[in-house]
């Protein structure tokens, strides 16, 4: 389907002292890493001043990996922003999403809100965010991430993202094999984008990588999705398998599904870095 090259990007999640964070960008570059990312989560690192920190040292690209729209602000977004994408010379990549933790709601006293309420919030910020960008002279405005598995999410990307990511959840609908929940949930954004499908690039995050299913490290997703082990193993974002079979499962993913950027959390970066060396 896609033609496109594969693009491989890594989740760090603390960012330690300044030299410890430099020697840790190093190392995701070395081992092949296209794209270097931070989360938005309270007890994590500090997206912004960690991807302008690594652009000292390293050539990737720099995304966030998703910032909490709901608790933003667009004129002091737009203006991290602006300024992150000059100082990391054009290779930030603006990663969001509407958010899915109560407690970071609570935490800046606003109210967590319906699903509905959070998308239509996600929608204003990105709107507003653009235009005020977009009103600067030298229009810093990044290419647009934005992810999530739910139907209005799917549809928002497919008018607006640049980049969509399918969660963990992507592979999850009641009496659905996961990868027809996948495929569903792609058609949907086909759907929604029409003409300019084609110029999305579908990413998806990879949340566990092992040599067997029993193997897996599936304690951050679990924690997340509450989901049972038996049905996080048979997700399409937990690779199992050597690396040739992983390899060859992202090679079909690319022919069925159009998936050429792959994203990895920070514990699997070494184990995935060897289906990294298949794919080049």
């Amino acid at each position: 389907m896609s033609q496109r090259p594969f693009r491989f990007g890594i989740s760090l999640l603390t960012v330690g002292s300044r030299s410890a964070w430099h020697a840790r960008v190093r190392e995701a570059a070395d081992l092949g890493y296209d794209v270097l990312q931070v989360a938005d989560h309270l007890g994590t690192t500090a997206p912004f001043p960690a991807l302008v920190a690594a652009a000292e040292v390293t050539r990737m690209r720099l995304g966030t990996f998703v910032l909490n729209a709901g608790i933003l602000s667009p004129a002091y977004l737009a203006r991290d922003v602006a300024d992150v994408h000059r100082l990391t010379d054009g290779r930030l990549e603006l990663g969001l999403g509407a958010g899915y933790v109560p407690a970071e709601f609570e935490a800046v006293g606003l109210p967590f809100g319906t699903g509905g309420e959070r998308l239509r919030k996600l929608e204003a910020t990105l709107a507003a965010t653009r235009s005020l960008l977009a009103a600067e002279a030298d229009a810093p405005l990044p290419p647009i991430l934005l992810g999530g598995a739910g139907d209005r999410m799917l549809r928002f990307g497919g008018r607006e993202a640049d980049i969509f990511s399918f969660s963990i959840m992507a592979g999850v609908t009641e009496h659905m094999a996961p990868e027809d929940a996948l495929a569903r949930r792609i058609g949907i954004l086909r759907e929604s984008a029409g003409d300019r499908f084609p110029d999305i690039e579908l990413n998806i995050f990879v949340a566990a990588v092992a040599a067997s299913p029993v193997e897996a490290d599936l304690d951050i997703i679990r924690r997340a999705s509450g989901l049972p082990e038996e049905q996080l193993t048979q997700l399409p974002g937990v690779l199992t398998g050597s690396p040739q079979e992983i390899a060859e499962r992202l090679q079909r993913y690319r022919e069925q599904f159009g998936i050429t950027y792959i994203s990895v959390l920070e514990p699997h970066m070494a184990a995935f870095a060897e289906v990294i060396k298949l794919l080049r």
